[in-house]
């Protein structure tokens, strides 16, 4: 999955085609503030007649000089501040192939713009600085796109006017780049000296440096060869839709990542292993017989099974990993570190779960290339980690393949983009765990017990009523002989989670834990009652998907949050309000309303005995009635 693109600009002289185009190279630039990056790809733009003309007018200085710069700075920011902060594309074509050029900002808090352009790159030119030389930035812009599997790398050492065309001064610098870049795995990097400014090196040999003999910007660029994955020929179809418009159709739509698909194909659906044939290969333009890589396609099978958004169609042959637990490669974009479990959505093509960070090995030292053994990952950080994801899908190492194995974490609650990255491979606890059959399963514990076992989840905020109608109802099923357990959230904290402290990611935690008892306790035949605030929709919806259908319920106990504050039992929002308590939900945290709870009582209008009986009746009534029938 490719992190999100905020902002960016473009231009476009003409249809852009998809990376299968042997003729197109999508390149970035990169590099530390100020080392003339935006600078460097307009001169690029004007020297090979590539801009138009009244964009160049309107950046023509009184003097008569262009402001090659101000040809990428697309936002008022940009152009008042002299800075880049978006990455600005642009999309142009020589003689020889066609382009796609991301101007990327320099600025350490905007290195997710940078990750964002090296995600979807097959180069970077990486700037340098003729009288600075390599600087922190330009090291961390190197290694971000190797981890993004840029292999060609050109470090353009830029603003050699500066120091009178020195040949001394660019040797130095490119001993110095080649041998980080070795280091860093960048194993096809070239170091050009250009000056951005006066245009030397740029498209035409420079006069002022004969002692150089390689070649011009636009002729590397014009001529490298972008390396293939190893899955190329590998047929790899993720679903992104489902279409049915009516009973006589089912097809499956999506663009062919790798390989190619033909009419008649043995091929797999994945995750659940369903053979099937490709009985159709729709387009725009009608049926065809084979798709390649790169196209937008719908495809029809010669079966009716159960495919949906998400799914790979892959060959008979050809089979990826499918995993839950996964070591991962990534840079860290938020300024609340990463740490071992917090939980996060994970996006990996047209893939969603919820990834738990399970392990943080190390970081990496961008001046040594070091790994350092850490317990977080702070803003900006590169580091190798692992993640437990909340179901198993369909994976490939990034070596393998590029889309399968990138990928970007999500904040739950405000969907921002906390970090990218690459698999490196599945964990082998991953891949050998199975489910243990046991010979008492789930349906003898309930026999044994007489009961139908259930999880009620009461959500709701602090003062609602949650812990005091669980109590009445936990009374109620136990004057009817039933077994039961109250899971509490106080209660909890005290063993279970007392490690846990209450930021967001520390209630995501508490939450996915209290599930996974609870789930057990179901499993061994009781009826449990969860009273816990659970104020995300993710973490509930989490929670839900744990359990067999029918056997989960989330009853919202809904209170006005003044009715809640008055209560205030335990004297929460009085502290909360003192500020002695951070990230109160309600407060200075947000509690999430559910959107279809199964059932809602108000408490600010019936009293906890009657809301007992409410989730008695309407949750569990006619299973009750019936037992009560064969009493």
């Amino acid at each position: 999955m490719r992190p999100k693109q905020q902002g960016v600009t473009s231009e476009s002289t003409g249809p852009v085609p998809h990376t299968s185009d042997i003729g197109l190279l999508r390149l970035m630039t990169c590099g530390s503030v100020d080392d003339g990056k935006s600078t460097l790809i307009g001169r690029l733009l004007v020297d090979a007649q590539m801009a138009y003309q009244d964009h160049i007018q309107a950046q023509r200085k009184s003097s008569g000089e262009i402001d090659y710069a101000g040809l990428l700075d697309g936002l008022l920011a940009e152009r008042e501040q002299g800075i880049t902060i978006d990455v600005a594309y642009r999309y142009f074509a020589s003689d020889k192939r066609k382009f796609i050029v991301a101007d990327t900002p320099g600025h350490e808090q905007y290195t997710r713009n940078m990750a964002t352009a090296a995600s979807v790159s097959d180069l970077a030119v990486i700037l340098i600085d003729a009288e600075a030389g390599l600087k922190p930035q330009t090291r961390r812009h190197a290694v971000i796109a190797h981890l993004f599997g840029i292999r060609h790398v050109v470090a353009a050492v830029n603003k050699m006017d500066k120091v009178g065309y020195d040949e001394t001064a660019f040797r130095k610098i490119e001993a110095a780049f080649t041998s980080f870049a070795r280091q860093c795995g960048l194993t096809s990097a070239v170091c050009l000296p250009v000056s951005a400014l006066k245009g030397d090196n740029i498209c035409e040999p420079s006069d002022k440096m004969t002692w150089y003999t390689g070649p011009t910007l636009l002729s590397y660029l014009e001529n490298v060869k972008p390396q293939a994955m190893a899955s190329a020929n590998v047929l790899r179809f993720p679903v992104q839709w489902a279409c049915r418009p009516d009973a006589s159709f089912r097809g499956y739509a999506g663009t062919v990542e790798s390989g190619d698909v033909r009419l008649g194909q043995n091929v797999v659906v994945l995750p659940s292993n369903m053979p099937a044939k490709i009985s159709d290969i729709v387009t725009m333009d009608g049926s065809q017989d084979r798709a390649e890589t790169g196209e937008a396609i719908m495809l029809t099978l010669d079966r009716d099974i159960d495919v949906s958004r998400g799914n790979m169609i892959v060959g008979e042959n050809q089979l990826p990993d499918i995993s839950d637990q996964i070591i991962v490669n990534m840079v860290w974009m938020e300024e609340e570190a990463a740490r071992v479990g917090a939980c996060y959505t994970f996006c990996c093509g047209p893939q969603k779960t919820i990834a738990t960070i399970t392990a943080i090995q190390h970081k990496v030292d961008v001046e040594t290339l070091i790994e350092q053994p850490v317990q977080s990952l702070s803003l900006n950080d590169v580091g190798q980690g692992a993640l437990g994801l909340a179901t198993s899908l369909v994976i490939e190492p990034f070596a393998k393949n590029r889309m399968m194995g990138s990928f970007i974490l999500c904040d739950k609650v405000t969907h921002r983009t906390v970090a990218a990255g690459t698999i490196r491979s599945a964990l082998s606890r991953g891949a050998n765990l199975h489910w243990q059959n046991m010979a008492v399963d789930a349906a003898a514990r309930a026999q044994m017990k007489g009961q139908r076992p259930f999880c009620l989840w009461f959500t709701g905020l602090s003062g609602a009523g949650k812990s005091t109608i669980a109590d009445l109802l936990e009374k109620k099923f136990f004057n009817m002989g039933l077994h039961t357990y109250t899971l509490d959230g106080d209660n909890v904290r005290h063993g279970l989670n007392r490690d846990l402290g209450f930021s967001d990611t520390d209630r995501m935690e508490n939450i996915r834990r209290v599930a996974e008892v609870a789930r057990l306790m179901v499993d061994a035949g009781l009826i449990v009652i969860v009273s816990f605030i659970s104020p995300f929709r993710a973490e509930r919806a989490m929670a839900r998907d744990l359990f067999p259908p029918g056997s989960f319920y989330e009853i919202f106990v809904d209170a006005p949050f003044s009715v809640c504050e008055e209560r205030d039992p335990k004297g929460l929002y009085k502290k909360a309000r003192e500020g002695l308590i951070p990230n109160f939900t309600g407060l200075s945290s947000p509690y999430e309303t559910p959107e279809n709870p199964d059932l809602c009582l108000d408490t600010s209008v019936l009293g906890p005995l009657e809301l007992a009986e409410q989730v008695v009746d309407k949750v569990c009534g006619d299973w009750l009635l019936n037992m009560k029938k064969d009493e």
